[in-house]
């Protein structure tokens, strides 16, 4: 792992593989950002590149900024690293604290092409759907909570939309400002409307004293922040999957409680693994052609470790590292977990 202090500001970037030609992940802004959260954030993402054989590291970087200082720190962040980004080597989008226009000087440099930069969260959306309906049970209507619809790697709005279409119930919702439940379910298309327009969520308050972990679902999506979904998050789940909307969003502690209950736990590297397939893309690949081939990948690789032993998580965490095996002298040590 390679930790580099910016000259120009506050901050870092963190490359988890040193030596790899290339380098992808997210930036995060705050008045204090820690190099370990980054660690596991770039570690998520070293596991999703190498659940598809791709031979990228992940990398976060961090700036600590406040007030004043934000687009001062933002600026110098874009002329330092604007040359890597040109060249390949460190692949950047934006993460808490920060926009897409923020970062918008560098995704016109960026070798990918702009599918990605403009289309990363609809392609983590199109991902999220694609496991929620890898674990949804036989028959019946999938009844699925969302925590952090704001926040994580997936397009909360493009999310709703594409679980409704096929025909999912949301009968629970969450952003920072507030949660709603509805056992008969909510209404997708308000749904929809107050996340484009930033309004509260539409619908029945949730019950004081009950958290968006502990509703009556069938699958809980969830994936706000790194961690979100700790041992008491857990030890409140009653339903059957937990789907990651976004990277580490459960600890290594929840996960053994998780399996211990008999909840299946998806590993958040391939269920958010959509923007891998818009990187990079074949001359004519559209946004609809890179939603279609991540589906396909994203299903083709939790099918396969679905019967693991140790549950699809660590299995698909083995399968990554078998990869990793293949072109690294030496594993990285610890597993994407919170």
């Amino acid at each position: 792992m390679l930790v580099q202090k910016l000259d120009s500001t506050d901050g870092f970037v963190l490359v988890d593989l040193e030596g790899a030609e290339r380098s992808v992940g997210i930036v995060r802004l705050a008045p204090k950002i820690l190099v370990d959260g980054a660690t596991w954030l770039a570690r998520s993402g070293t596991y999703q590149w190498a659940s598809f054989e791709r031979k990228v590291s992940g990398a976060s970087a961090g700036l600590n900024a406040k007030g004043d200082a934000r687009a001062t720190a933002i600026a110098a962040f874009v002329e330092e690293v604007g040359p890597r980004v040109e060249a390949g080597t460190f692949l950047p989008s934006a993460g808490k604290g920060l926009s897409a226009a923020d970062l918008a000087p560098l995704a016109a440099l960026d070798p990918r092409g702009p599918l990605v930069p403009a289309n990363e969260g609809l392609l983590a959306a199109a991902s999220v759907e694609a496991s929620v309906a890898h674990v949804a049970p036989a028959g019946g209507t999938l009844r699925v909570a969302l925590e952090g619809l704001d926040a994580g790697a997936a397009d909360g709005t493009a999310l709703v939309a594409r679980l409704s279409a096929a025909g999912a119930v949301v009968v629970a919702a969450s952003t920072a400002s507030g949660a709603v439940a509805d056992p008969g379910g909510l209404d997708a298309a308000a749904l929809v409307a107050a996340l484009a327009a930033g309004d509260a969520l539409p619908g029945p308050s949730l019950t004081s004293g009950s958290t968006i972990f502990s509703v009556d679902a069938d699958v809980i999506v969830a994936g706000s922040k790194a961690g979100v979904v700790d041992h008491v998050a857990a030890s409140a789940v009653t339903a059957r999957a937990l789907v990651p909307s976004g990277p580490v969003a459960v600890t290594a502690k929840a996960l053994a409680t998780l399996r211990r209950d008999g909840v299946v736990v998806l590993p958040d590297f391939v269920t958010t693994a959509g923007p891998v397939f818009g990187s990079w893309p074949a001359e004519g690949l559209d946004l609809a052609a890179a939603e279609a081939e991540a589906t396909a990948a994203v299903t083709a690789v939790l099918a396969e470790v679905a019967d693991h032993a140790d549950g699809p998580f660590l299995g698909a965490a083995v399968r990554a590292e078998a990869f990793l095996s293949t072109w690294v002298e030496q594993l990285p040590f610890g597993r994407p977990l919170a």
